[in-house]
C-alpha cells in the first residue's frame, strides 16, 4: 500500500486489484495507443501482470475515433497495413487468440492528384496494374522502380525474421545478425543513400512530376521528402501497398483495432485504466521502478511500483516524464550510451510536424461517383507539402459503419508547423483555425460538392487539439522523420538507457502506422522476456 498527499488530501492505494502470482513480474504500460495496447496484451498473454494507463477517455491514441450526430470519425490513422497472412497484426492477433477485425483492401491504395491535373495517379494493389500505371504516368522511370522493388523484397524478408534495430546489447545484436541472409546484403550499399540519390543515379531527379509524386507519398510515411528520406525506408513504405501485402479499410472504424486489443488484454488478465495520467517515471540507481499516477476523476495521486515500464509515448514525452529523475543517472553510460546523451539527441531533433484535420459529415450527394477511399492533392507546385497546399483525404464507403445511410464522412488532413499553433493569444489561435478551415473547405470543394445543403457536420482539429486528447508534446504526429541519422540502424531503440524502461510507438523502428508501432511493441516484449531470463 502506498500513502501520498494527493489532490484531495491523504490518499491510500492498494495493489489488491492487481493480484500477483508468485514470481509473476509486473509491467506498467504508459499510453493506450496501438503500440501500448499491443505490448500490454502480448505481455499479459505471456504471463506478466499488466496494467495500462492512459489520460484519454477512450483507447487508441491517434488511431481512435469520435462520434458526432450519427457520424463516426477516425481521429488520425484511417488505414491499416499488416492484416494479410504473415502480416504483423495477423501474427499478433493469432498469438492473442482473438479475431482480426473485418476489413477490405484499399484498391487503389491512394489516388494522387498533382497540380492542375484532373486524372489521378492510382496506386493499384495489383503489382502488374501498378507497373502499367507508373509506366504511363512516368515514362522512363521503370529502372528506379525496379530498384525499389528489389530493395523492398530484400528488406521485407529481413524484417519478417524479427531483427532488433537498432541493437543496444549483445542479445539485440545477435537477433539482428541472425536475421541477415545473403539476399539481405544487397541492401548494404544503399544504407547511406536518400531517395534523391537513387533518382540522380537514374537521371530522374529533374523529373518534376515523379519527384513531386514521391515527395507527397513520402511525407505521409516518413515525414520528409525525397531529399531527406532514407532510400531503404522509402522502398518499404512505397512497396507495402501492393499484394501480397496491402493497405486495408476497417469495417466500423479504426476503433475496432483498439477494441480487439483491449479484449485480448482483459482476456489474459491485464487491466486498462483510462483517465489516469502518468506524471512521472520513477527511477532508482539508473533503473525504472514505477510511475507516479494521477486519477483525473478523483484527483488521487500515488506511485505504482513496477518491474518494467513500457512507454508508448513520443521520445520527447519520454524525456519529459523522466523529468528531474534524469539527474539520478549522473551521466552513467548504460547500453553503450548515456541518458544525458539521449536527452541531448532528442533536443537536437528537427522540429516535428503537427496536423490540421477537418472532419465533415455530408450527404452522399457531396461525393463524386467512383470516388476512391483515399485521395491526395497538391494544389501548387511552388507551395509546401502541407499547410493546406496539400491534403490527404479519407472518404467513408456505404455500409462501412462510419455514416448513416445516405450519408458519408470526409476526413482531410494537412501537415502543419506544430509550434505556430501555440504562439500568440486565444484570439490569434481562433483566427488561424478559422483561416485554415475556410481554406480547406475551399480546396475540398474543387472535388467534392460541398454546400450548406450537403454539409451536415463540420469541425476541425489542430496540434493543440491533438495535444489535449493524445498528450503528445505540442500535438506532434507521425513520429520521427526517417532521415539517414534516424531510420533503422541509426534510430531510437525500444531499449532506453534507463534499465527496465522501454519505448514503443512511432519514435522507434520501424516508424509510424499501426503496423510499425505494433512491430516495436513485439520487439520490446521479446526484449523484456529475455531480460528476465538472463
Amino acid at each position: 500500500m502506498v500513502s501520498t498527499q494527493g489532490g484531495k488530501g491523504k490518499v491510500e492505494y492498494t495493489n489488491k486489484e492487481f493480484p500477483q502470482k508468485k514470481d509473476q513480474k509486473k509491467v506498467v504500460v504508459i499510453g493506450a495507443g496501438i503500440g501500448g495496447l499491443t505490448a500490454g496484451a502480448l505481455l499479459a498473454r505471456r504471463g506478466y501482470r499488466v496494467v495500462i494507463l492512459d489520460q484519454a477517455l477512450v483507447p487508441g491514441g491517434c488511431a481512435s475515433t469520435f462520434k458526432r450526430r450519427g457520424f463516426t470519425f477516425d481521429v488520425g490513422a484511417t488505414q491499416v497495413a499488416g492484416l494479410e497472412p504473415g502480416g504483423i497484426h495477423k501474427r499478433i492477433f493469432d498469438e492473442l487468440e482473438v479475431d482480426l477485425p473485418a476489413a477490405t483492401p484499399c484498391d487503389p491504395a491512394c489516388a494522387v492528384f498533382l497540380p492542375g491535373e484532373t486524372e489521378p495517379i492510382n496506386i493499384w494493389r495489383n503489382p502488374e496494374q501498378w507497373k502499367r500505371e507508373r509506366e504511363r504516368q512516368f515514362p522512363g522511370s521503370e529502372p528506379f522502380w525496379q530498384l525499389m522493388a528489389t530493395l523492398f523484397n530484400a528488406s521485407w524478408k529481413f524484417q519478417s525474421r524479427d531483427p532488433v534495430l537498432p541493437p543496444r546489447n549483445l542479445w539485440d545484436l545477435w537477433q539482428l545478425t541472425s536475421a541477415v541472409r545473403p539476399d539481405t546484403l544487397i541492401t548494404l550499399p544503399f544504407t547511406f543513400m536518400t531517395v534523391a540519390d537513387g533518382l540522380r543515379g537514374y537521371g530522374l531527379y529533374g523529373n518534376k512530376r515523379l519527384k513531386t509524386f514521391l515527395d507527397l507519398q513520402l511525407k505521409l510515411y516518413s515525414q520528409v521528402d525525397v531529399d531527406q528520406t532514407a532510400l531503404l525506408y522509402a522502398a518499404t513504405a512505397l512497396g507495402v501497398s501492393q499484394e501480397p501485402q496491402g493497405l486495408f479499410h476497417l469495417q466500423g472504424s479504426m476503433q475496432v483495432l483498439s477494441d480487439r486489443l483491449v479484449e485480448a488484454l482483459e482476456k489474459w488478465g491485464g487491466k486498462l485504466l483510462m483517465r489516469h495520467t502518468v506524471e512521472q517515471i520513477e527511477t532508482s540507481a539508473g533503473k525504472a521502478t514505477g510511475v507516479s499516477i494521477r486519477n483525473q476523476k478523483t484527483g488521487e495521486v500515488w506511485t505504482e511500483p513496477a518491474d518494467e515500464v513500457v512507454a508508448n509515448v513520443t521520445v520527447q514525452n519520454l524525456v519529459k516524464l523522466l523529468g528531474n529523475n534524469l539527474q539520478s543517472f549522473n551521466g552513467t553510460s548504460m547500453a553503450g550510451y548515456s541518458m544525458a546523451g539521449y536527452k541531448y539527441r532528442v533536443d537536437k531533433l528537427p522540429s516535428p510536424s503537427g496536423a490540421f484535420v477537418i472532419y465533415l459529415g455530408v450527404d452522399k450527394r457531396a461525393i463524386p461517383d467512383g470516388c476512391p477511399p483515399h485521395l491526395q492533392f497538391l494544389y501548387d507546385y511552388d507551395g509546401p507539402i502541407g499547410e493546406n497546399n496539400s491534403l490527404f483525404i479519407s472518404v467513408s464507403k456505404p455500409g462501412d459503419g462510419r455514416a448513416p445511410e445516405g450519408k458519408a464522412t470526409i476526413t482531410a488532413s494537412s501537415f502543419t508547423d506544430a509550434a505556430m499553433w501555440w504562439r500568440g493569444s486565444k484570439q490569434d489561435y481562433d483566427r488561424l483555425k478559422e483561416e485554415y478551415t475556410e481554406n480547406a473547405i475551399a480546396r475540398l470543394s474543387q472535388y467534392f460538392d460541398l454546400t450548406p445543403e450537403t454539409i451536415i457536420h463540420q469541425e476541425a482539429a489542430t496540434p493543440r487539439t491533438f495535444a489535449r486528447y493524445t498528450a503528445r508534446e505540442q500535438g506532434i504526429v507521425g513520429g520521427i522523420g526517417q532521415r539517414i541519422p534516424t531510420f533503422g540502424p541509426f534510430g531510437f531503440a525500444t531499449r532506453t538507457p534507463c534499465k527496465s524502461l522501454w519505448l514503443v510507438g512511432d519514435s522507434t523502428h520501424p516508424g509510424e502506422g499501426t503496423a510499425g508501432v505494433s512491430y516495436s511493441a513485439l520487439t520490446a516484449v521479446r526484449q523484456i522476456e529475455t531480460s528476465f531470463c538472463l
